[in-house]
């Protein structure tokens, strides 16, 4: 482990003060890509190191079924893609919007491989809790891609048995399209679990970060058939943002901005793809804390443009540089480092 951990190859990329005094640092890697020819434009930390892409991949997972023509043949308008796309988290609109997916599909909800959840937001939770609200797997934060997943399995005649199996024709092609959407050769990846039980693909930085350049610029990317799919996707993200996660998360804030696709994953990932610049960006805080994404975004997008006043007013809001203490003073304050 000691090993490994010092292969990392991250560097400082943003830290709390407090009184004068650095506290807390976070370090990570960060990398900037062209979409056009996939040039790495700014790089901190080792980006060719394998990263798993975790959530982030949504987007990119849902190219196979959307190719096989399940949103057809479920009648899934833009709402249903956006939930194939969403690290859900319990919102009435989210759950109306599953709920309808599981309908029109014919999977039991019982064939989703998780366990039962609660809502992960803390008002929809308490809302459950009040109205004695049972667990049930539709809570799962997962639940919109593996309700894609399993209605393409139903479709195609396969078994929704297995689904989550490296083996089972599903995630064979899923992987191999999101090998190819991010220009990654499978000797350049490994396969691991994620923590909703799929298989999930670690590829270097610089390829997630090229993989949401060209779901940002669809354009750029080989295969059309595949680009029509990513477009499809990446347009209902910005239609429904606060479907891909939630109010006030910071990837639902970027989506409401026409110029970005952006999405989180867990352990301290995050993606972002920026349309008239034509890059991708891919954001590594190796302690995975959330914390720290909003003030390295933003000193990006100050760098690179990218977002109207309106956006940036909005992150600037939402995630002020000063850090407040519960008695409403401010104790320290975020500086981005790179």
């Amino acid at each position: 482990m000691d090993q490994m951990i010092g292969k990392i190859g991250d560097v400082p990329l943003v830290g709390v003060t407090r009184a004068g005094l650095v506290e807390n640092v976070h370090r990570g890697r960060i990398c900037v890509v062209s979409a056009d020819g996939g040039k790495v434009i700014e790089a901190h930390g080792d980006v060719e190191a394998k990263t798993y892409v975790r959530s982030t991949a949504k987007p990119l997972q849902a190219i196979a079924s959307l190719l096989g023509g399940v949103d057809r043949a479920c009648g899934w308008e833009d709402r249903h893609l956006a939930m194939m796309a969403a690290s859900q988290r319990g919102y009435p609109e989210q759950m109306e919007a599953l709920g309808e997916m599981l309908s029109s599909s014919g999977v039991p909800e019982e064939a989703l491989a998780f366990h039962p959840y609660k809502p992960t937001a803390s008002g929809p939770r308490d809302e459950w809790a009040k109205e004695g609200g049972k667990p049930r797997k539709l809570y799962h934060t997962c639940a919109g891609k593996h309700l894609g997943m399993l209605a393409w399995c139903r479709l195609n005649g396969w078994p929704l048995a297995g689904y989550t199996e490296p083996d089972h024709p599903s995630q064979q092609e899923i992987t191999r399209r999101v090998l190819a959407w991010t220009g990654t050769d499978e000797s350049d990846s490994a396969i691991g679990r994620d923590g909703c039980g799929l298989p999930v693909a670690a590829i270097p930085m610089s390829r997630i970060a090229l993989g949401y350049a060209r779901l940002a610029c669809p354009d750029a990317a080989p295969d059309p058939d595949a680009a029509q799919a990513a477009s499809r996707v990446a347009a209902a993200m910005n239609r429904y943002p606060d479907l891909v996660e939630g109010p006030g998360r910071l990837a639902s804030l970027l989506l409401r901005d026409p110029n970005v696709v952006a999405k989180s994953g867990a352990q301290g990932l995050f993606a972002i793809g920026l349309r008239r610049e034509r890059l991708g960006i891919a954001i590594h805080v190796s302690d995975g804390t959330e914390a720290a994404w909003p003030y390295i975004v933003m000193s990006l997008l100050e760098r690179y443009g990218g977002v109207e006043e309106a956006t940036m007013s909005a992150l600037t809001s939402r995630f002020p540089a000063a850090l407040m203490n519960d008695a409403g003073a401010i104790a320290g304050t975020w500086k981005p480092l790179v």
